[in-house]
């Protein structure tokens, strides 16, 4: 069986205004000791819940990606994240070509930190840039300095990583498009090979979505954000980035293994709190309090919330809904006749490649991935 493995790290120093991840700080856990001590304590766990995942799949298993996420996993002690690495080496067994992937949050690291996380066996770093305007990353409540990207980004260069990402959002209420043309410009300047650049959504809930409520933040301008994503895509494209799925765009082999993973409906597990898992046609998630999580892992227990068997309907309806967000698209054989009927007319309005349906399949143009969701809806009804 191939196998990604997703490690939840549920830790941060700061909750962004944006952010409804599940994710902590040492205040809202009331822990006042180090961050040195939740990253031993914390990873004792994950190895446990590694070993009873071992005991559920019984099979052989090949893994072709790790991913540490969160949360701020590079607030971790790089020691703690290479016994993750190790006890999946030894327990599973680790493709030729793994990749190893680990969130970086670009003020809590420095060089020697990176080199210490390069060492004990990550291969790719995934850096939280957001934005390079200062007043844009106040209005998401982040708290990094927009001139450490720079700093981190030739750092990892330096010590040897060669696959190298940056996030963006676009969007922010307040953001210009000559400040997004800044924030573009700045993250093609870097020593990177992958760009993720995602639209905000302001997600309940929040700080953010709570202060656009009350009217302190304007409203999210959804044609300005279209407007945006083109910018992108054109800067992305001529700088030698290929876009392989909406919101990523990739220099050649550089595209994420472990994102595709999850596109491509493959199986996954996911350690930690919270944190949800794809085998073989089931679904199931973890509880997601790392109280809760760890009180389960101590009585030798899998963390396991809830689960579903996905019937032929969702998983037909899921590989829909991602396989169009890709460049290979949706097989036009694999559809019916009312769903050839529906999208024949997004060919006609060009928001499905011409030459693409003539050979067979559904793949969105420019123009087609600003209204992705809505052919979606579409074709599942």
């Amino acid at each position: 069986m191939k196998l990604a493995f997703y490690i939840h790290i549920p830790y941060c120093s700061k909750r962004c205004g944006y952010c409804d991840f599940n994710t902590y700080t040492p205040s809202e856990l009331k822990i006042s000791s180090g961050l040195n001590e939740i990253s031993n304590n914390y990873i004792d766990l994950v190895l446990k819940e590694l070993e009873l995942a071992k005991s559920k799949i019984q099979e052989p298993v090949h893994v072709s990606s790790i991913f540490f996420g969160g949360g701020t996993p590079s607030l971790m002690e790089p020691e703690d994240l290479g016994r993750v690495i190790r006890k999946i080496r030894t327990d599973f067994v680790l493709t030729d070509e793994v990749e190893i992937t680990l969130e970086v949050n670009p003020d809590s690291v420095d060089k020697q930190k990176l080199q210490q996380f390069f060492d004990v066996g990550i291969n790719r770093v995934s850096i939280g840039m957001q934005s390079a305007v200062s007043h844009v990353l106040k209005t998401l409540d982040r708290t990094h300095n927009p001139e450490n990207i720079s700093k981190v980004t030739n750092w990892a260069n330096e010590v040897g990583f060669k696959e190298i990402s940056v996030d963006l959002i676009y969007g922010t209420p307040g953001e210009s498009k000559e400040d997004w043309q800044v924030s573009i410009d700045s993250a093609l300047s870097l020593p990177i090979s992958h760009i993720s650049a995602y639209a905000l959504i302001v997600e309940p809930g929040t700080k953010l979505a709570a202060q656009i409520k009350r009217g302190e933040v304007d409203q999210v301008d959804d044609d300005l954000t279209a407007e945006k994503y083109l910018m992108a895509d054109q800067a992305f494209t001529n700088a030698g980035f290929n876009w392989y799925e909406l919101s990523n765009w990739a220099k050649d082999g550089s595209r994420s293994k472990h994102n595709l993973s999850y596109w491509l409906g493959e199986n996954w597990w996911g350690i930690g709190p919270g944190a949800h898992s794809h085998l073989n046609g089931e679904r199931f998630w973890n509880v997601k309090h790392p109280s809760m999580y760890k009180e389960k892992i101590e009585l030798n227990q899998l963390p396991i919330a809830d689960s579903e068997i996905l019937d032929s309907k969702q998983i037909e309806s899921e590989r829909l809904m991602l396989s169009i967000r890709l460049t290979s698209g949706i097989e036009t054989k694999s559809l019916n006749e009312k769903q050839i009927t529906d999208l024949s007319g997004y060919v006609e309005s060009g928001h499905l490649n011409h030459s693409d349906w003539q050979q067979g399949r559904a793949i969105l143009t420019l123009n087609g991935r600003l209204i992705a969701d809505r052919i979606v809806r579409e074709i599942l009804l």
